[in-house]
């Protein structure tokens, strides 16, 4: 399965937000995605097989606990993918950081100003 494939499902996303705060177990993994989702246990499970099988999640034994926790690999390979696009939005995000500096020095001029 590509990699935009397995990004594509909201499920598999949102397991992948949970990894990214740390390993975890399938457990923990499962009474969220229940409670946000509504699907099954069974349905997680099928959701972590892919990430499993797609490299974007390991899986080790503890005890008869499964942990869970993100293999970045495969979003390195879109990363690399997106950086030919990167060209769109760079200086975007320049004009954005001058803007924002920008307000920060008026909102300290304002607060010097009103102080005197």
């Amino acid at each position: 399965m590509h990699a935009f494939d397995v990004l594509g499902d909201p499920v598999r996303r949102r397991i992948l937000e949970l990894l990214a705060e740390g390993e975890s177990s399938s457990g923990q993994v499962v009474e969220v995605i229940v409670a946000e989702f509504g699907i099954s246990q069974a349905g997680v499970s099928q959701h972590l097989k892919v990430l499993r099988e797609s490299g974007f999640a390991t899986v080790r034994a503890e005890g008869t606990r499964r942990i869970y926790q993100l293999d970045t690999s495969p979003l390195r390979d879109i990363d690399d993918w997106l950086s030919c696009f990167r060209v769109f939005w760079d200086h975007k995000l320049s004009a954005l950081d001058t803007e924002i500096a920008r307000g920060k020095r008026q909102r300290v001029k304002n607060a010097s100003d009103a102080g005197s």
